[in-house]
C-alpha cells in the first residue's frame, strides 16, 4: 500500500468512514511544503487555481464533499480536507476576505503571488495573464489530521 492510500486508511478507519474514496492527492502550487503547513496548521482553508488550467487539462473541476489529500514537497501526505464549495469568478472579483482564508498575509500579496504563477504557468501555453481571467475559488476544511 502507498504512503497516500495508507493516510487516507487510516483517516477512514479512525474517522469510522466506509466506502468513500479521496479524489487527488496532490501539491499546492510553487511552494508545497509552505503551503502545506498551512494546511495543516489550519490557517489556509482556500484556495485558487486557474480556470483555463481546467479547460486546457480536460478536467473536471472540484465539487463540494469531495476529498483531497494534501502532499508536502517530498510528495508526502500531511492532510485531508474536505471541499466546502467551488465557485468559478473573475480574478478581479476575488473577494479580500477569499484572499486572507488562503493564509496569506495581505490582499496584495495573493494578487502578486497568483499573478505571477498564473503569468509564468500561462506562457507555456503562449497565453498572457489577464486580470478578468477566471478562477476557481474553492473553500475547504482540514479533516484530518485533527
Amino acid at each position: 500500500m502507498s504512503k497516500v492510500d495508507q493516510f487516507w486508511y487510516d483517516y477512514c478507519v479512525e474517522n469510522n468512514k466506509e466506502g468513500l474514496n479521496y479524489k487527488e492527492a496532490f501539491q499546492f502550487g510553487s511552494s508545497a511544503d509552505w503551503l502545506a503547513e498551512m494546511v495543516v496548521e489550519g490557517k489556509k482553508t482556500a484556495t485558487t487555481s486557474g480556470f483555463l488550467f481546467y479547460e486546457i487539462e480536460n478536467a473536471e473541476l472540484p465539487k463540494a464533499e469531495e476529498y483531497y489529500i494534501v502532499l508536502d514537497g517530498r510528495n508526502e501526505p500531511v492532510a485531508v480536507i474536505e471541499i466546502q464549495s467551488v465557485e468559478v469568478v473573475p480574478m478581479n472579483e476575488v473577494t479580500e476576505e477569499f484572499a486572507l482564508a488562503e493564509g496569506l498575509d495581505s490582499y496584495q500579496y495573493w494578487w502578486d503571488a497568483h499573478e505571477k504563477f498564473f503569468t509564468d504557468a500561462l506562457k507555456e501555453y503562449n497565453l498572457a495573464f489577464s486580470p478578468e481571467m477566471l478562477v476557481v475559488c474553492e473553500r475547504f476544511r482540514k479533516v484530518y489530521p485533527l
